[in-house]
């Protein structure tokens, strides 16, 4: 009488390797595919931040008077990638989110601080 030897094809058609790294980039063309569906939603709220930090930073820095470090401190929560810098000869500070928004505040003798337009910031470069 004749015994088999061999074991049936029964188990994992695919290895764990395999596996993961389909796993892997399923994950993170979920992760693009959602980042391109909100791009918009994101620039725009950077935009936001950049703007409130630009002008709030302004208004503490040229009325107030306290210094640039005493003014950060005044941003709201979540908005640790806005960075600000300040051009105190033409009492400007200028707001951004990396590659996403940038906006700028000057100060403006009676009128106090003003948001510039786009065409204004242009002008500065």
């Amino acid at each position: 009488m004749a015994t088999a030897t061999s074991k049936s094809q029964t188990g994992n058609a695919w290895p764990l390797g395999r596996k993961v790294k389909y796993t892997a980039a399923g994950i993170g063309a979920l992760i693009v595919l959602w980042f391109v569906l909100n791009f918009a939603d994101i620039r725009e709220q950077a935009r936001l931040g950049a703007s409130y930090g630009a002008h709030v930073t302004c208004s503490c820095r040229y009325i107030e008077g306290r210094s640039l470090a005493s003014c950060e401190k005044d941003f709201e929560e979540g908005m640790e990638m806005v960075s600000v810098s300040d051009d105190p000869e033409h009492k400007r500070i200028t707001a951004s989110v990396p590659f996403l928004a940038k906006a700028v505040a000057e100060r403006r003798g009676e009128f106090g601080c003003i948001q510039l337009n786009q065409k204004e910031i242009d002008a500065l470069d």
